[in-house]
């Protein structure tokens, strides 16, 4: 072990957001995904960033074949990045450093210091983030920069990683990394180690057995010693086979080639030509098997006999054939092979130079160029294919003399060759007559590489779409990762349309041909696409395979889009360019979910050669399947979203509070992941008072909803009551325990039963006192921006939630300059989780901080300055400016306790009536004023004061220090007494009873002429 002890080294970046990390703070925002995850890791292992211990390993090695695979890939890369200061790093499946490449003495030098060199465990366990441990962590292609490093060491570094995998088993074999000091670091970086890791993998599928390679010189020897002339592809007539007929050519071969029990398949090629092929056995000169695939193209009703030995009886197809006995020819004498040509790549799989350009090879490139060039007939040939596969593919022209026999010497096992042919001369026109046309098209183990590495990149597929598909609950994202999983390593195009009814969240009727279709998502290899773009209302042709796939319920495949009938009939200039962009094959799949058609999805193939097939159907229906439920999922969500969000605004305020105390302006906005709880009210009060409420109920979706409405309306019969602040929350408390305990009846528990834990903050102000009252029960803190634009956030005294119990609520008493702001929120407005509460009341404090603005120029100022882009939780803001009433619009008297006083206080009643212009309510409120201040002198004790209060309503008011209070009666007939407070209710709009610390008031209202 060798001990490391580096010092803090401040290099900028990300350093303020490594200290918080290590001192335990939440920095998502701060810090990417992948790097704050390997961080977790680090920390979790009990890594120190100043402190490692590192391991040492001599003579560490990777197998050869891996090493004979890698080792021109990294002399091409270290020559690319001789003069860039940047190392090359080759570890193992342990990220522990086998070979390190280039980088310049001074640059070694550092990474020698760090124990970065080989021997040393780059891993991530061990020496924390960096791009051969995160990469072996993450099993991808990493980019660590700088800061982004977990060990200070690291820090004045840059690298880039990737894993090296066998592309048969799948299996991590090394990682490459790239690394060079911070200030030289690229993002770049990430694609070159990516494309390098390709490049070795694509060389280890190249080198993967020793019988693929035996296969291919067996075939460069055959066709080197095989006496025939290479000519110019394609007839004198111009008339060329296309890249979809060669695909197609080449995948019915392939299907003959694995087919043991078949021996005949008859192809259909564009322009109403037909290819037919012959499935042959043959046996190499040292006794090893084979197949060989024969076809003829137009031409002579016969197929000519191919062998590739010299066999003594020539081997009998399974069924007659219309073809005459060619007798064998013994095969000419073996001569020497020319030297191994350089293959060319085109993607994973091993392009072989035509025989014409060996045959160049073997004479030092002396011989004389061939006409149009053999290798560009190779390379037109070979088209790229849905996924690499481990067959050696060869395309070019190869024209077979009467007679001739061509001799394969196989190194081991078995040889597949598809051979396009024509009749010999004397049986079938010679080969420069029109209709005459043969080629090579295939070379390899028939299949089994093909399948196995077919079948696991489906695999793959499958699983990145059940892990990437269905991420979120959003029914237009959920279609848009089809596409993403799907293009390009299936499909160059893919296109999906829904109805509008899913988008809404509703239930979709059926669909058919004359549906009209929103495009939702579209995938494609290319910036310009030729499809209908996103947006867009499509409608199908009842004829095309959309339409048909809809109306059948059933997925359809179009090997040869050109041929399927009504594909193009809705849009025919648009059809055309589809074509003329190389579009050539279609598979589309209705999204099916719990017996619903939810729409529809279209997989295209352009620059992929091979068309669809019933393979790929199966896959496609496969992915469909799984997008399906996912949207359906989404679109549940949605129609269950809508429908919490349209019951909680119909439960939360509508318009504007009938009251002049406040000017008030307010904002509720629903959470991305669902409809919360919370809610706010501005409920009028008996003396001209107003009280404001916010309040936050745990959970999402309808009960949420639902529970917050019942609160609302809990604190609506509460404030009937006149109750103080804290008596009300006291109330409040007590009825939300009882509510969660089930009110009295034995209900089951359920995940969304229960209400404990909802917040609430309650505040009352009195516009004459300019005073406000206010308490809470574990709710933010609300803030007051006085006229001057200072910002105070409130100091209530903390209480539990609602629910809990066994705690008071204390009140704090505040007096309000008029004109003064009262911010009531909830705290989704200052929390999230790439933000802390206090960071939060920070920023919130600083947007108030503003002299003069409006309670709407407040909301808007807070919204846009706090509330994120996708919202996790509700928020709901309350903003009120204060007003006082002035002092001519209140009159009050103090009452001695004499009855004779009581007519005195009537005409001073009258007067002020008058003062004010409300003569024609004199008398009513005379009677009124009369009937309490004669009640408190009788039966209650003093003082007694009586008070007029001229606001939207006419509010008169007696207290008294009793803390009794009057009821409304039915006097019987005999009764003397009884009946004044019944003229009371009658005679006004509304009265009651409210409690203060020295008694109580006996106030009501009438309305203003």
């Amino acid at each position: 072990m060798i001990l490391l002890s580096v010092a803090w080294d401040d290099i900028g970046g990300l350093v303020d957001a490594h200290e918080r990390f290590l001192a335990g703070a939440r920095v998502d925002a701060d810090v990417r995904g992948s790097v704050l995850d390997s961080w977790k890791r680090c920390r979790s292992v009990g890594l120190e960033p100043d402190r490692l211990q590192v391991p040492y390993a001599p003579d560490l090695t990777l197998d050869d074949p891996f090493l004979h695979a890698a080792e021109p890939v990294l002399k091409n890369l270290a020559a690319s990045l001789s003069e860039a200061g940047m190392t090359i790093a080759l570890c193992d499946g342990q990220g522990r450093m086998v070979q390190r490449l280039g980088g310049g003495r001074p640059l070694c030098d550092r990474l020698d210091e760090v124990s970065f060199a080989p021997g040393f465990d780059a891993s991530e366990r061990v020496v924390g983030t960096n791009g051969v441990g995160t990469a072996l962590a993450e099993r991808n292609p990493v980019y660590v920069v700088g800061r982004e490093h977990f060990a200070d060491c690291l820090q004045p570094f840059a690298c880039a990683g990737a894993p090296v995998r066998n592309p048969l088993s799948g299996r991590i074999e090394a990682v490459l990394d790239l690394t060079c000091l911070r200030d030289d670091g690229d993002p770049a970086m990430l694609r070159l180690v990516r494309e390098a890791a390709h490049a070795i993998e694509a060389r280890m599928l190249e080198l993967a057995t020793e019988r693929e390679r035996a296969l291919l010189a067996a075939y460069r020897r055959a066709a080197a010693r095989a006496s025939t002339q290479w000519r110019q592809p394609g007839r004198p007539d111009g008339d060329e086979l296309g890249r979809v007929d060669l695909a197609v050519l080449r995948e019915r071969a392939e299907e003959l080639l694995d087919s043991p029990h078949r021996t005949l398949d008859e192809v259909t090629l564009s322009g109403g030509r037909t290819a037919t092929l012959l499935r042959r056995q043959v046996r190499g000169a040292a006794g090893e098997t084979g197949v060989v695939v024969e076809a003829r193209i137009a031409g002579s009703p016969h197929v000519r006999q191919v062998c590739l030995s010299a066999p003594t009886t020539p081997v009998t197809p399974t069924r007659a054939l219309p073809q005459p006995t060619v007798p064998p020819v013994p095969a000419p004498a073996p001569s020497p092979a020319p030297a191994r040509p350089a293959a060319r790549f085109a993607g994973l799989r091993t392009v072989v130079p035509a025989p014409a350009e060996m045959e160049r090879g073997a004479q030092g490139d002396t011989g004389a160029p061939l006409s149009g060039g053999a290798p560009a007939a190779a390379d037109a040939a070979v088209g790229a294919e849905p996924y690499p596969d481990a067959a050696v593919g060869v395309a070019t022209r190869m024209p077979v003399r009467p007679g001739t026999s061509v001799a394969a010497e196989v190194a081991e096992g078995a040889v597949g060759i598809a051979s396009v042919g024509t009749e010999p001369a004397g049986d079938a026109p010679a080969m420069d007559a029109p209709g005459v046309d043969a080629r090579l098209l295939l070379l390899g183990e028939p299949g089994v590489g093909r399948l196995a590495l077919l079948a696991r990149r489906r695999l793959e597929l499958l699983h990145d779409a059940g892990v990437r598909i269905g991420t979120t609950l959003d029914v237009t994202r959920t279609a848009e990762e089809l596409t993403e999983v799907a293009v390009p390593r299936f499909a160059d195009f893919v296109a999906v349309d829904l109805p509008d009814a899913v988008l809404l969240g509703e239930e979709p009727g059926p669909l058919g041909a004359d549906t009209p279709l929103r495009r939702v998502a579209l995938g494609a290899v290319q910036e310009e696409s030729p499809l209908h773009p996103v947006g867009d209302l499509v409608r199908y042709a009842p004829s095309a395979p959309q339409a048909r796939g809809l109306e059948s319920r059933q997925p359809m495949l179009e090997p040869v889009l050109a041929a399927a009938g009504g594909r193009l009939d809705h849009d025919p200039a648009r059809g055309e360019r589809i074509l003329a962009a190389g579009v050539h094959s279609l598979v589309t799949v209705p999204l099916r979910a719990r017996g619903t058609t939810l729409g529809l999805v279209s997989f295209y193939r352009s620059q992929r050669a091979a068309p669809f097939e019933d393979d790929d159907l199966s896959l496609a229906q496969e992915l469909a399947g799984r997008a399906a439920i996912c949207v359906d999922n989404a679109r549940r969500y949605t129609r269950e979203h809508n429908t919490a969000l349209a019951l909680q605004r119909s439960l939360l305020p509508r318009g504007r509070s009938e009251q002049s105390a406040v000017e008030v302006a307010y904002r509720y906005l629903p959470a991305q992941a669902g409809v919360g709880g919370d809610w706010f009210d501005v409920i009028p009060l008996s003396g001209a008072r107003v009280a404001l409420v916010v309040g936050d109920v745990v959970g999402h979706g309808l009960h949420a909803a639902a529970t917050m409405g019942r609160l609302r309306t809990a604190v609506h019969n509460f404030c009937s009551l006149d109750l103080s602040p804290d008596d009300l929350l006291t109330h409040l408390d007590d009825l939300v325990g009882r509510l969660d305990r089930g009110e009295g009846w034995a209900a089951e528990n359920s995940p969304d039963s229960g209400i404990v834990g909802a917040t609430c903050l309650y505040a009352v102000y009195d516009p004459v006192s300019r005073r406000c009252t206010l308490t809470r029960a574990g709710h933010p803190l609300p803030a007051v921006v006085e006229p001057d634009g200072t910002v105070t956030f409130v100091d209530l005294p903390s209480a539990p939630p609602l629910g809990l119990g066994g705690m008071p609520f204390e009140t704090v008493e505040l007096e309000l300059a008029e004109g003064s702001q009262l911010v009531l929120y909830t705290d989704g407005l200052i929390e999230d989780r790439h933000r802390d509460i206090d960071a939060g009341v920070e920023r919130l404090g600083a947007v108030l901080a503003q002299a003069g603005r409006a309670p709407e120029e407040t909301c808007e100022a807070v919204l846009d300055a706090l509330l994120p882009a996708r919202p996790s939780d509700d928020v709901a803001l309350l903003v009120a400016r204060t007003h006082a009433l002035d002092r001519d619009r209140v009159a009050q008297w103090d009452v001695p306790s004499d009855p004779a006083a009581v007519s005195r206080f009537r005409a001073a009643v009258t007067e002020q009536l008058a003062a004010w212009g409300l003569e024609e309510l004199s008398f009513t409120v005379e009677l009124v004023a009369s009937e309490l201040v004669t009640n408190a002198i009788r039966h209650a004790t003093g003082p007694v004061q009586l008070r007029l209060l001229r606001d939207r309503a006419l509010i008169c008011e007696v207290s008294d220090g009793s803390s009794t209070s009057p009821r409304l009666r039915r006097a019987k007939n005999e009764d003397e007494g009884g009946r004044g407070l019944f003229l009371v209710a009658q005679l006004t709009e509304r009265w009651g009873t409210r409690y203060t610390p020295d008694g109580k008031i006996i106030w009501t209202e009438l309305p203003l002429p």
